[in-house]
């Protein structure tokens, strides 16, 4: 099963959060298309990989997104929806879905993550049962159309598209970024500069 747990310090335990990698995806208009009509069945952050440079700056944003859920200060209709925005480094949302959201026919390499609260039962009603790790990973086996991939940074770097994060965080031009000749250095140079933009956002 290639959906993975994530394990982030200072979630509380009760809140489950999972993140898959699909490569070659062939049907990112029906999945858009679910996001748009709110289908309950799909919440969901689909993220565009091509904007993402690692695990960490991916993590970044799930934990900032789950603490804003925390905190009741929800900007967006989700936490899912959230940790997109997360990605960011302005407040305009628009903006934040169409450079890291998922985008019909540009959309090849997916980003999938889920969190799962605890039960809330409404007054004299029993608690439903979240969805199983297994549950999820069927449901997206059976609705996205493309390769399973293991979420690591070797993997995630051949989906980088850097003309277009380097643009989105603004680190054309940057002389720390432009001395330095080793390309995995670069990398991770340019890791720390977009989650620096991301936490600076809104101050």
């Amino acid at each position: 099963m290639a959906l993975e747990k994530l394990e982030l310090e200072h979630v509380p335990t009760a809140y489950q959060l999972y993140a898959g990698f699909f490569r070659d995806v062939t049907n990112a208009e029906f999945l858009h298309a679910q996001l748009l009509s709110r289908n309950s069945e799909f919440e969901y952050a689909f993220i565009d990989a091509s904007s993402v440079i690692s695990r960490l700056h991916l993590v970044s944003a799930v934990y900032s997104a789950v603490n804003v859920l925390l905190d009741g200060t929800l900007r967006t209709p989700n936490v899912h929806s959230e940790i997109v925005v997360s990605l960011n480094t302005n407040n305009n949302i628009a903006d934040a879905y169409r450079r890291w959201g998922i985008t019909p026919g540009k959309t090849k390499d997916l980003i999938v993550v889920k969190v799962v609260p605890p039960p809330s039962p409404a007054q004299d009603e029993t608690p439903t049962q979240p969805p199983t790790q297994l549950a999820i990973w069927d449901h997206l086996q059976q609705h996205v159309k493309g390769t399973p991939t293991p979420l690591t940074d070797s993997e995630l770097s051949q989906a980088t598209d850097w003309p277009k994060v380097r643009k989105y965080y603004r680190l054309n031009g940057v002389p720390a970024l432009d001395r330095l000749a080793d390309e995995q250095e670069r990398r991770k140079h340019s890791e720390r500069l977009a989650i620096m933009g991301m936490a600076l956002r809104g101050l």
